[in-house]
């Protein structure tokens, strides 16, 4: 057997990263993670991409492979729930239709929600979640949209031919993350199986249905960005109606919440809040 140089070992990994650095582009994108793209994983060796070997055992941040070992129904308390629900005001329809058994029953079909990271990072996700649903129902005092216009109903299947809207149904916000769109609607619905563009209402009828919907959304469209930080989850969610200086009040209120909850599940909110 040949003696181990640890020189020698070393040179040769460094010339192997630079030869793999320049003759395949986009294999090595350096080591720092910072520089990952929101749909790349950090591997544990600080290097960018997709795939097990970066997103598997190790992975510091991004879409890492999951289920980690948190127990969400553990820091979802009872206490934690209710706490939401005694802030919401007068007479609200989602204090008896939002409740904990429900969001406990929708977890078993995204065993990945909140189970992704570290322990912290799950924290985070799930204050995270929270906290928008807080923003968006008022404390889950709203199951839908109100004051839509009548003439509003948020139709677009010129974009998106494959969703075509029933002239019956109107799609506007409904569930803890206020689910809008017709496409939207259509995949929510054949993902938790309901029939989104023929039957909108039961996102409002069904609480189960109801949060498994917001898990949807939140897993194919938010999850990816909770590394960056909470400001870039509002991005994700309304970006383009409330941030760069567009509804400050609306983005702070999601912050204020996102923080508190952080500090209730005794974990740093981290940085980059805001959009």
């Amino acid at each position: 057997m040949a003696a181990f140089s640890p020189r020698k070992n070393l040179l040769t990994l460094v010339l192997i990263g630079i030869f793999l650095a320049g003759a395949v582009p986009g294999y090595v994108k350096g080591q720092d993670c910072s520089a990952c793209a929101a749909d790349e994983c950090c591997s544990k060796y600080n290097y960018c991409g997709k795939g097990d070997d970066y997103c598997g055992v190790g992975c510091k941040q991004g879409p890492c492979n999951g289920p980690n070992d948190v127990s969400v129904p553990d820091i979802v308390t009872e206490d934690f729930f209710n706490g939401i629900l005694n802030q919401a005001t007068g007479q609200c329809p989602g204090k008896s239709f939002y409740t904990r058994a429900a969001f406990i029953n929708a977890l078993g079909s995204y065993e990945q929600f909140g189970r992704v990271g570290s322990a912290d990072d799950s924290k985070r996700e799930i204050a995270a979640f929270f906290a928008h649903a807080t923003h968006e129902t008022g404390s889950f005092c709203y199951i839908e949209e109100s004051d839509v216009p009548a003439t509003q109903n948020y139709c677009n299947d010129v974009d998106y031919p494959q969703y075509p809207c029933n002239p019956s149904k109107r799609y506007y916000g409904r569930g803890p993350l206020q689910l809008t769109w017709n496409y939207n609607y259509a995949q929510a619905g054949s993902n938790n199986g309901f029939d989104g563009l023929n039957s909108p209402e039961t996102v409002a009828t069904d609480a189960v249905v109801s949060f498994k919907v917001a898990m949807w959304y939140w897993m194919n469209s938010v999850q990816q960005y909770v590394s960056q930080g909470f400001g870039a989850t509002i991005k994700a969610i309304n970006g383009d109606v409330e941030c760069n200086g567009k509804e400050p009040a609306k983005v702070q209120s999601r912050i204020d919440k996102y923080t508190q909850y952080c500090q209730q599940f005794g974990v740093a909110p981290g940085e980059n809040l805001s959009c």
